[in-house]
């Protein structure tokens, strides 16, 4: 009974550093969605909409495009992303691609641009503006650091310009300089406003994998909601995560369509 009694302790002991030394695996949903400044395709502008679409996803971190900060009446000069992120419970961070000072002196700046939402904390984000051509939109790229259960994903959002494919294209090829390189976890989502198959695209999914190329059924359509007809909102990441599904949730609460995946990582 004695030896028994040693061989199992040995075992155990045996055993135990390969139990201890397992990385544990991370679960994480991902959101990115245009919100057209709060107002959906009936042009009505409500946050709570935007709000429970968020909320019903189950998303961990979101990625929002085209989202006002005191920017005019159309928006009733709300500061969306705060309202949200008190809306929400979450953590949040504003990157401003338009930035116009105030009508009147002592309001507040007149901004329009990106933000993110976490249910984890927010740190090192930057906002690094994309090159602009002279009839374009200023776009930038936002970029962060989000620990998940002890583990740093870097967590990018953009929204590339709509009306120049040479301009576009550059800007993709800045978003590769910008993040290409890195061997760190992460996952770059946005309105990229340019379809699977476009030259922009493909500098992108040269580097990063696509997710709804990967675990998405159907076409993945985003736009225009109440008819959509084109991908143009992605979700992309570097290939230690792992992609489990992706959904492209319906409503009516902007003109896009909202793209949410999960993934799992451990590294």
């Amino acid at each position: 009974m004695r030896k028994r009694f040693m061989s199992a302790l040995v075992c155990l002991f045996l055993l135990t550093p390969a139990v201890a030394t397992a990385a544990p695996v991370r679960q994480l949903q991902v959101l990115t969605y245009n919100i057209h400044h709060g107002a959906g395709i009936d042009g009505v502008v409500d946050l709570e909409r935007i709000a429970r679409v968020i909320e019903q996803s189950g998303a961990d971190v979101i990625g929002l495009q085209e989202v006002d900060k005191h920017w005019s009446e159309r928006s009733n000069w709300v500061d969306q992303a705060a309202w949200l992120a008190e809306r929400l419970k979450m953590h949040f961070a504003y990157a401003a691609n338009l930035d116009l000072p105030p009508l009147n002196p002592g309001e507040p700046r007149r901004q329009y641009g990106t933000a993110m939402l976490s249910r984890y904390p927010i740190k090192n984000f930057t906002n690094t503006l994309l090159p602009l051509y002279p009839t374009g939109e200023q776009r930038g790229l936002a970029v962060a650091t989000i620990k998940v259960r002890g583990k740093n994903l870097r967590f990018a959002n953009t929204h590339l310009t709509s009306n120049n494919n040479a301009e576009r294209l550059e800007q993709a090829h800045k978003v590769v300089e910008l993040l290409g390189g890195s061997r760190q976890s992460t996952i770059l989502v946005g309105d990229l406003n340019a379809k699977p198959e476009a030259p922009e695209i493909k500098t992108l999914t040269a580097v990063w994998r696509d997710t709804w190329s990967e675990v998405g059924v159907g076409p993945g359509y985003t736009i225009e909601s109440d008819h959509p007809t084109a991908r143009i909102d992605f979700l992309l990441h570097t290939a230690d995560l792992r992609p489990t599904s992706a959904e492209v949730p319906v409503t009516l609460a902007s003109d896009h369509l909202p793209v949410t995946a999960s993934y799992t990582f451990s590294r």
